[in-house]
């Protein structure tokens, strides 16, 4: 017999409005098609070299940051779905550490963002993704508007 393999939606989570767009539409996919949610967030890595015990207590500020992001927006896919969520903390720069997850986690099968609806533009990695095959992205890319509201990312999800 043959394990069906779930569907992993990968949502980036950060501060940003947008991401939360994205996690309700993932969240919303996953549950209508039996799919799962994973959730990364991605931390910068630390600009000094200069002062070790700095850098260090620098990156362990960072790390509990971006694990309390991450608690809370597992708890909002949970809080909507009931579903439990994968967590994925990575470091570097998004774009790149981005791709390498995609690389390495074979699972993965829909990169979900949302674009951003403000004077800035869509966002980097949305712009990244709609590069195309020069974005580096290996899966296919769901963009969500973002000036949808929560109504009707449900009822296209």
């Amino acid at each position: 017999m043959s394990a069906i393999r779930r569907r992993k939606f990968l949502v980036v989570v950060d501060e940003t409005p947008e991401s939360r767009l994205a996690m309700r539409y993932a969240a919303r996919r996953a549950e209508h098609t039996g799919g799962v949610v994973s959730l990364a967030h991605i931390i910068a890595p630390p600009d000094t070299q200069h002062w070790r015990g700095v850098e260090e207590l620098m990156r362990a500020e960072a790390e509990a940051e971006a694990e309390a992001t991450l608690y809370e927006a597992a708890k909002f896919v949970f809080d909507l779905t009931g579903q439990t969520s994968e967590v994925v903390l990575l470091e570097g720069k998004k774009k790149e550490a981005l791709i390498g997850l995609i690389r390495e986690d074979k699972a993965l099968s829909i990169l979900v963002l949302a674009a951003g609806s403000g004077r800035e533009g869509p966002g980097p990695l949305v712009a990244a993704a709609a590069a195309g095959a020069t974005g580096g992205f290996t899966i296919p890319c769901t963009i969500v508007p973002g000036g949808l509201t929560a109504d009707e990312i449900d009822a296209l999800a």
